[in-house]
């Protein structure tokens, strides 16, 4: 489970790498035409604070990837947060924006899909098994 926790971090990081390099490199996201990247990545909603929320996902998805060698309520901890950000992100995209983001959705269903498999990896390991750091 751990592999595929890794996996679907490295997947988030490299969509939010992605999304940095179309931020800073000022063109437009590759699109599918059935969704409005280039709408979403100019929102108001792009940025937190001034840092483009693509940055904030590099940061998230690789403290995911470190986590994955510490207890895995750290993991558990970060993919919530992860989820709770890309559902807040995504209820912008749709009462806000108006647009959907191909990227946008890929990253949100990476971060609840490690979510729901940290949650999973933590109820099948006994307490005993945890490791104390």
């Amino acid at each position: 489970m751990r592999r595929a926790i890794a996996g679907l971090a490295v997947l988030g990081l490299a969509i939010s790498i992605y999304l940095t390099w179309v931020h800073y490199a000022d063109i437009e996201p590759v699109c599918t035409g059935i969704s409005d990247c280039e709408k979403v990545q100019t929102s108001d909603y792009s940025e937190l604070a001034g840092i483009p929320v693509a940055v904030l996902g590099i940061a998230g998805y690789a403290s995911i990837l470190a986590s994955l060698w510490m207890p895995v309520e750290v993991t558990v901890l970060l993919a919530y947060v992860a989820t709770g950000f890309s559902a807040y992100l995504t209820w912008a995209e749709l009462f806000k924006i108006d647009a959907i983001c191909q990227w946008c959705v890929a990253s949100a269903l990476a971060s609840l899909a490690i979510a729901v498999l940290a949650t999973l990896l933590a109820l099948r390991t006994p307490l005993h098994q945890r490791p104390l750091r």
